[in-house]
């Protein structure tokens, strides 16, 4: 049988290293099916919806440097950009085959006819509809290319009767090219960057995830600084552990006072590898350097006064040795103190809450991390389960945590541990998951199940939309139509042939989450958390507490006094920290 452009595609996808792709066949997409069931060489993982897909195929890049998901005609890949945005925003490199219908019969407002090019283009690095054989064997090599050196995104658009004709010779290479190039500022920026640095008396180090391969360079740069350490969500997995003796937390809508106070008290902030989208929780007066691999980053968020384009694991070892030893330890002992004093409370909170028969969310997330491995991986969906992750899960041996930090997704968690569990079967991996969340893309569980991954989802199951009725209340609304119905999701699990547990009371967690997390395969827990348990930013400013004020007010008013007393019941602690 002659080779045919779906046949180079299979040769092109196992040649850059992809293991599998994720996909719902049909149409225009069977093609390339045939052509990796004929190879033998790809996994085709059969989801349920391509938005899970996409979400699976970006964690097999994050993990293991690329991945890959299709859609089909029209509806079919229109699904996948949701997953692609988030792939695209968090640096994943994904290769995406949009199919569509045939070349000839396109322009014609014809059934399932999409503008594949204006569809993607805004969530890519890349994206070409390839209309001819020569251009889709220039594509494929183009596409791969542009996602790894540009970490993202790469689409091309796929016509169906393209797919299946016969490959033609072309000039160019078909070969993808990875370098691991050495980047660091020039001589006169790095003497400038280490006098500045040695000029300034207290100095705070704000980490993140572009850290990832440079946490020994992270850590001896806070040593020899003598300098409390803070970092993002996403960079705090590598770096918020009990034996870190810099470690002062994070900052930003999920952060705690600690990590705030110590970026604004400093003299000198250095912000490595972070795109710290939260520029209300940065300072404004004190001194800023910025080193990110992207200049494009550069500035964007706070007011830099030094940035520097380099690679942070390459800059910070060529900087170390430029940079004098400091002797005062006295603001990185005042902030430790205060990190330690937050997180007695917060464990004090935990302890108070687990005595209760209603669960508060805290608990399950410091449970979580009790019993979870030490190499465990973490995806979180976005929302309220996100909060607990951040004040409770801590990074030990080998663990990561993930979840949409960029795009701020709902629905992320569970599919990116199908991607995960494909990718690393070896490891426990735990999707923290919010009941909103696991809803949206509830069919994906039957994904888990026929391929037997052994993830384990931890459902926050609080009946309502959390983090939507925080915002209400601290804007001042009464909170409404964020209240969830949801279905008996351990029922449902197994119904798909998903070990399931449901909690209810606090004395019963610990045992069910051991037994989850033993199981040989998939397994579910839905754990009935308090609907009214609030998290607070490490700065509320007075409009915030206004807010909250005139909402509570305003439910009482409305006859909903009762419920004003649930959430002051469910959030004593906090409210006196507030007032």
């Amino acid at each position: 049988m002659a080779k045919n452009v779906a046949d180079l595609l299979v040769e092109n996808l196992v040649n850059a290293g992809v293991k599998r792709l994720y996909a719902v066949t049909g149409d225009s997409l069977n093609p390339i099916n045939d052509a990796v069931r004929r190879d033998g060489r790809l996994e085709w993982i059969h989801v349920r919806h391509e938005e899970a897909g996409a979400y699976a195929a970006s964690m097999d890049a994050e993990l293991d440097g690329i991945g890959c998901c299709m859609g089909s005609s029209g509806p079919g890949h229109i699904h996948l950009i949701n997953g692609l945005y988030d792939a695209n925003r968090s640096g994943n490199p994904v290769i995406a085959i949009a199919t569509t219908i045939n070349s000839d019969r396109m322009g014609m407002d014809n059934f399932q006819e999409t503008n594949v090019v204006k569809l993607f283009d805004d969530c890519s690095k890349y994206c070409v509809m390839a209309n001819t054989p020569q251009q889709a064997a220039q594509a494929f090599q183009a596409a791969i290319q542009h996602a790894i050196q540009e970490r993202g995104v790469a689409v091309v658009g796929l016509p169906g009767d393209v797919s299946q004709a016969a490959v033609e010779e072309i000039s160019t290479s078909h070969k993808n090219y990875y370098t691991n190039s050495r980047l660091i500022p020039g001589k006169e920026e790095m003497e400038q960057l280490s006098e500045v640095i040695n000029s300034n008396k207290k100095v705070m180090l704000f980490c993140g995830y572009g850290c990832k391969d440079a946490q020994e360079e992270a850590m001896l740069l806070s040593e020899k600084l003598d300098a409390p350490m803070g970092f993002s969500f996403r960079g705090k997995i590598f770096f918020d552990k009990t034996s870190n003796p810099y470690a002062v937390g994070l900052n930003g809508l999920l952060g705690n006072r600690s990590g705030f106070k110590a970026m604004h008290e400093a003299d000198l902030v250095i912000l490595l590898g972070t795109d710290f989208p939260y520029t209300d929780f940065l300072p404004e007066k004190n001194t800023i350097i910025q080193i990110d691999h992207k200049p494009e980053r550069i500035g964007r968020r706070a007011k830099v006064d030094y940035g520097y384009a380099g690679d942070i694991k390459d800059t910070v070892q060529a900087l170390l040795p430029l940079l004098d030893k400091k002797s005062d330890d006295e603001f990185l002992k005042e902030m430790r103190k205060l990190h330690a004093e937050q997180e007695e409370k917060y464990a004090s909170y935990v302890d108070e809450k687990s005595k209760e028969k209603m669960i508060h969310p805290e608990f399950v997330a410091s449970v979580i991390d009790e019993v979870a491995a030490d190499d465990a991986i973490f995806t979180v969906d976005t929302g309220m389960s996100a909060v607990w992750a951040a004040r409770y899960i801590k990074g030990k041996r080998n663990r990561y945590l993930t979840g949409s930090f960029n795009h701020g997704s709902m629905a992320n968690a569970m599919p990116m541990a199908i991607g995960a569990g494909l990718s690393r079967p070896d490891r426990q991996i735990i999707a923290l998951c919010g009941d909103g969340g696991i809803s949206m893309l509830l069919g994906d569980l039957m994904t888990i199940s026929q391929y037997n991954i052994p993830a384990k989802i931890i459902i926050f199951n609080n009946r309502t939309l959390g983090m939507v009725k925080l915002e209400m209340q601290v804007a001042g609304y009464p909170q409404w139509q964020t209240d969830m119905k949801n279905p008996d999701f351990a029922k449902v699990a197994e119904a798909m042939d998903i070990k399931a547990w449901s909690v209810t009371e606090c004395q019963d967690l610990k045992g069910a989450l051991r037994e989850a997390l033993a199981h040989d395969g998939p397994a579910l827990v839905n754990v009935f958390t308090d609907p009214d348990a609030l998290a607070m930013p490490p700065k509320v400013d007075f409009d915030q507490i206004k807010g909250f004020a005139t909402s509570m007010g305003k439910l009482m008013l409305n006859g909903h006094t009762g419920d004003v007393i649930d959430i002051a019941k469910s959030n004593i602690k906090y409210l006196k920290e507030l007032f």
